[in-house]
């Protein structure tokens, strides 16, 4: 088996293990909001949840990239710093 097919196969079992971690946290989180505003059949309540959850999505997503930038940087300082 080839590095680069391995890889692959790393990189699609850690998405599938993400899509299992999203939804569990999906299942409990629909229960907080069942728990706090009622039941969960009601059509305001779902659309306030799909909101609060994009918009907590966007928030993390946009940290997570600016700490990959900030990472990369530290990263290319320390290439190019002679190491003593």
């Amino acid at each position: 088996m080839t590095s680069e097919v391995l890889d692959k196969i790393i990189q699609l079992m850690t998405a599938a293990f993400g899509l299992v971690a999203a939804l569990a946290w999906n299942a409990a989180i629909q229960e907080l909001f069942t728990a706090i505003f009622g039941e969960a059949g009601n059509l305001a309540a779902k659309f306030f949840y799909a909101i609060v959850v994009t918009g907590v999505v966007v928030l993390v997503t946009i940290r997570l990239g600016r700490l990959a930038e900030r990472l990369k940087k530290d990263e290319e300082k320390e290439e190019e710093s002679p190491s003593t």
